[in-house]
């Protein structure tokens, strides 16, 4: 249960499907109440899918590559950081390059919106990517790996659940409520970074103190 609770905390602040909310509800207003519960609802399947390759190709990934655990880690720990600096100040949107007018031009012109932007990158980025490979490659147990797996489909299930009651929680909360809650979920992606980078950064010392013994 710690695991799974860690883990879908960890995956819903670093997807932050509250991010998302301005960007559906930007693409989708021209849409009809059951279009959109069907755009959130494929956007959701869409990022389950891709979250539950990355774990599970997480090990075949780092082989190929020849990647230590512990530079996926300092990697993916400063795209999850750098994430949470956008949320802190405002420019998420702009960070998973929405902010490009040829990216919205295209965006708005598709009739398939729902993998691309708002699978990816919007929700499943890098930095979840980095996240779940990780996760692959420190919980190895059978239950660990359950945690994981439930906690991946929880958390596609908020993501649905968001994205469908987008419209609604922004007539709620307007665009400075989500912009507020969105800073404060930044900040919790930033320590969350900051711990990634610097578990690796003991782990790399230690592994180099033992070699020098």
């Amino acid at each position: 249960m710690d695991i799974f609770l860690a883990a879908f905390g960890a995956l819903l602040s670093v997807m932050n499907p509250l991010g998302t909310v301005p960007i559906f509800v930007g693409l989708t207003q021209q849409h009809s109440r059951a279009e959109r519960s069907a755009v959130a609802l494929r956007t959701a399947v869409s990022a389950l899918i891709i979250l539950m390759v990355s774990f599970f190709a997480g090990t075949y990934v780092l082989a190929f590559f020849g990647i230590s655990i512990s530079s996926l880690r300092i990697a993916g720990g400063l795209i999850i950081a750098s994430s949470g600096f956008a949320l802190l100040t405002g420019r998420f949107t702009e960070h998973k390059g929405m902010k490009r007018r040829r990216v919205w031009e295209d965006a708005e012109t598709r009739d398939e919106i729902s993998l691309t932007p708002l699978a990816i990158p919007m929700i499943a980025g890098p930095g979840t990517i980095s996240l779940l490979i990780t996760y692959d490659q420190t919980h190895t147990t059978f239950p660990e790996v359950l945690a994981i797996l439930g906690a991946i489909l929880s958390a596609s299930v908020v993501v649905y659940v968001t994205l469908r009651g987008s419209h609604f929680i922004v007539s709620r909360m307007g665009a400075s409520g989500i912009n507020a809650l969105s800073r404060v979920i930044g900040f919790v992606v930033i320590a969350i970074g900051v711990e990634f980078v610097a578990s690796a950064a003991v782990s790399l010392v230690r592994s180099a103190s033992m070699g020098v013994g």
